[in-house]
């Protein structure tokens, strides 16, 4: 007994050894764990794209190469390196994506983020191209209607933007919104060219039209469901709310599903 409370007395005597700052980014490196990145061309103008073994980890604007290196470091606490090699097929298929195409599904490297963000970021990936839905949308369909705001927060440090479509995502009220990736006038372009007019939905939000419901069906959908323009020609009825579309005898759309606060 006397020996070992020596023995644990001897152990605390010696200072905390600490591990070079450079060991942890060897071992990523041996392990094929580390993050490595490319330059390439989007419709919001140049990003930096990282990329680890698990699949894509940032998305992002930057000046330099310099700048993103700094910028991930920060965010992430672990380095990345520049690649002068071709990008592998997961990261060449993200120019694809940019240009509206859906040739495979990417995979995504979000360690580190929250049960819930990581909830948040999965429910956006469920909206269609060429469609919108707001902040309260995200909230509800992943059973936390209280947690809108932070369904906000979350989008708005999503590490992959373009490809984990946070620009799909406007304010309750209809407006666009912001957007982490450039602001507002990149959502507009990146809307626009998914067809979603963004023009038409801010005129809508002004008009505050929440909802566009369809006489025939007599059911009422998000502006953008199933693509505006069609909407617009058979969805002719406006609603300012929930509870007026419901009170007209209107149900919820089952593509879109509106918050309908009856249901």
């Amino acid at each position: 007994m006397r020996n070992g409370l020596q023995i644990s007395r001897a152990l605390r005597s010696f200072s905390v050894v600490k591990a070079p700052a450079t060991l942890l980014p060897a071992v990523l490196r041996r392990v094929g764990l580390a993050d490595h990145y490319w330059r390439l061309e989007s419709p919001v103008g140049p990003v930096f794209v990282a990329h680890s073994k698990a699949g894509i980890s940032m998305v992002t604007r930057a000046k330099s190469g310099d700048d993103f290196e700094r910028e991930f470091q920060r965010r992430f606490g672990r380095p990345v390196y520049r690649e002068k090699a071709v990008p592998p097929a997961a990261v060449r298929a993200l120019v694809g994506h940019l240009k509206g195409e859906r040739r495979r599904e990417l995979r995504y490297d979000l360690r580190g983020l929250s049960e819930f963000e990581r909830a948040v970021l999965m429910k956006a990936l469920e909206i269609p191209t060429g469609e919108v839905r707001p902040y309260s949308w995200i909230a509800k369909e992943i059973g936390h209607p209280g947690a809108v705001r932070a369904a906000g927060t979350a989008l708005a440090k999503n590490p992959v933007p373009l490809l984990i479509p946070c620009h799909r995502v406007v304010r309750s009220d209809g407006h666009i919104g912001k957007y982490s990736l450039g602001g507002a006038r990149n959502k507009r372009t990146l809307l626009a060219l998914e067809g979603a007019q963004p023009e038409t939905l801010e005129k809508l939000a002004a008009s505050r039209v929440r909802y566009l419901g369809n006489s025939k069906g007599m059911h009422y959908c998000y502006p953008t469901c199933g693509g505006i323009q069609t909407l617009l020609e058979s969805n002719q009825v406006a609603f300012h709310s929930d509870e007026e579309a419901l009170a007209a005898g209107y149900h919820p759309c089952g593509d879109c599903r509106p918050l309908a606060k009856a249901s």
